[in-house]
């Protein structure tokens, strides 16, 4: 004797909820952005002290890259959450804390990328800088910043749409973000093969859509090679 389960689709609950996944999904994008741009920040300050501090600053900033790096992202969205409020003695609503927590995780990759992004100005325009009377602050501004951003923004791209994907980490927290929204719908509808069903494309097509808006401006902005 077999047992035969019938499943009938039924996407009414889902159109009904949708506002949660629509809002869920800027939500998302307003925490990847928040994220990548503190992250920046972050790593590009982080990057310019390794060039030029010394051997003691390079050390803390290697040990914190490489703790952030070899730790899951989603037990740093815990400690953050719960474990720092606790020993602070101060306390943050879920989205500022995950925001904390994905600047932190990406200023760690991204001081790599600006530091590789740095060694590769080709050295002719420095000294172009230089003998033009140029300070090393002034060098740093108009002739370093500028072309290493033309370098590593490939690697910005890939890192900003990696942020996006990431942001369904902060349902844990109960932000309520595309993830969370989802994961609401199916416990209250138990339609989770309909939730998904539209969920996905809705990750793919957002995800694609950032991918050919920053490739444009990665081709807008590319260095020229002769």
């Amino acid at each position: 004797m077999s047992l035969r389960l019938h499943y009938h689709l039924n996407f009414n609950f889902v159109w009904k909820y949708f506002d949660r996944l629509s809002w869920g999904l800027l939500l998302s994008l307003e925490l990847a952005a928040a994220g990548i741009l503190i992250g920046i920040a972050i790593g590009l300050s982080l990057a310019l002290l390794a060039n030029s501090g010394g051997r003691a600053v390079r050390a803390v900033i290697a040990a914190y890259v490489e703790f952030i790096r070899n730790v899951p992202l989603l037990l740093l969205v815990y400690l953050v959450f719960y474990g720092v409020p606790s020993i602070g003695g101060f306390a943050y609503d879920a989205p500022t804390s995950f925001i904390i927590t994905l600047a932190v995780y990406a200023g760690a990759y991204l001081v790599e990328v600006f530091r590789a992004g740095l060694d590769a100005i080709p050295k002719g325009l420095i000294d172009a800088g230089k003998a033009i009377g140029l300070t090393p602050w002034q060098r740093v501004v108009y002739v370093k910043l500028p072309t290493m951003l033309r370098i590593v923004l490939p690697s910005l791209s890939n890192a900003f749409i990696s942020l996006f994907k990431d942001t369904a980490l902060a349902s844990v927290i109960a932000v309520p973000e595309l993830q969370y929204g989802a994961s609401w719908i199916y416990t209250n509808t138990f339609r989770i093969v309909e939730v998904y069903a539209v969920v996905t494309p809705m990750y793919l097509v957002t995800g694609y859509g950032l991918l050919f808006g920053l490739r444009l401006l990665e081709r807008r902005f590319a260095i020229r090679r002769l």
